[in-house]
């Protein structure tokens, strides 16, 4: 029987983008046991250039999950924050939080120990764990036969192609997991996917060699949540269980048994916009999602801010607390 301590219970968070680092802007307040676990294989935008210039794993997912779990003065986040405007030259665009990072990076003997020492700076709730500190780039295999290197090209090529993609997979084939990651999976009380982009934000985290695995031996409670919206040049015309089964496929195994999705209405204005770019609501196919072994759960998590549809940090993080305490075996409290 694991012991839950008074500061909450272990969750592992296993993602990256912007869907991870909402969701753990909502845990900190519930929990102050967790371990996000971050794909490094971005090789777009300014990450991508600090990557290809420092030889360094892509900073972005990792900067934004430890901004979502910071507790610095408000000073600190606003610098973090900060983006050099369209003037500064070769660093327009650029994140200060990413160089921050770099820095750092710059006088650490690796790339998680620089990771660990931000964290301490940004005085984060939990900790954030690269899944790998190799160089890693994703690949994807299209149903017609082609593929691309990059991640940042992966979209393109599918709506180029008109092709569905069949499989993704790293490159080297072989590169090691952060040890830290495995050790946070044994010891998690609940285990949360998702959300975020099906292809390039989950699934990478689960071709590093153990993580699956570890996943699907341990007796934590296990949860994916739901896209709200399909991602276009990723996953059009995806239902829920066209989600689950690719996670599955790539993971090698039933890697959770509970789905939480979202039971809000998107408002008619703001589906349209949604439309007009080639998105839709994902279909919640709860027969199908059942033949694969998964227990669908509805909750109303959404929020819809300047006519964009989101999860609610807040809502999100508090259902998973509901799920957790419903569905988790009989466990102790302890200090």
């Amino acid at each position: 029987m694991k012991i839950v301590t008074k500061s909450g219970p272990s969750v592992v968070c296993i993602g990256g983008g912007t869907g991870l680092s909402s969701l753990l802007r909502g845990l900190k307040g519930v929990t102050r046991n967790i371990t996000a676990i971050v794909t490094v294989s971005d090789d777009g935008g300014g990450s991508g250039i600090l990557r290809d210039e420092l030889g360094m794993p892509p900073p972005g997912d990792i900067r934004s999950c430890m901004q979502a779990l910071s507790n610095a003065e408000p000073t600190i986040r606003q610098l973090m924050d900060y983006r050099f405007d369209c003037e500064c030259g070769s660093l327009s665009g650029q994140s200060f939080g990413n160089l921050f990072l770099a820095a750092i990076n710059g006088i650490s003997e690796s790339f998680d120990k620089a990771v660990m020492k931000m964290g301490e700076v940004l005085s984060i709730t939990g900790r954030v764990l690269p899944v790998t500190i190799e160089d890693v780039h994703l690949w994807a295999h299209f149903e017609d036969g082609s593929m691309v290197v990059g991640e940042s090209k992966i979209a393109a090529a599918k709506n180029e192609r008109h092709s569905r993609i069949k499989r993704v997979e790293l490159a080297p084939a072989d590169a090691k997991v952060l040890p830290e990651c495995l050790s946070a999976i044994d010891d998690a009380d609940i285990i949360v996917f998702g959300p975020g982009s099906l292809y390039t934000s989950i699934i990478p985290n689960l071709l590093i060699g153990g993580i699956a695995e570890a996943v699907i031996n341990s007796d934590a409670v296990r949860l994916y949540v739901s896209n709200i919206m399909t991602q276009p040049g990723e996953t059009d015309g995806y239902s829920v269980s066209d989600h689950i089964r690719e996670l599955f496929d790539h993971g090698d195994g039933k890697l959770f048994d509970y789905c939480l999705s979202s039971a809000d209405t998107v408002p008619p204005g703001v589906l349209k916009r949604y439309v007009d770019d080639g998105a839709e609501p994902v279909l919640y196919d709860v027969r199908h999602v059942a033949e694969l072994g998964v227990e669908m759960l509805r909750a109303p998590v959404t929020a819809f801010d300047d006519d964009f549809v989101r999860h609610d940090p807040n809502k999100l993080a508090r259902e998973i607390m509901r799920v957790f305490h419903e569905k988790a075996p009989t466990r102790m409290y302890g200090e």
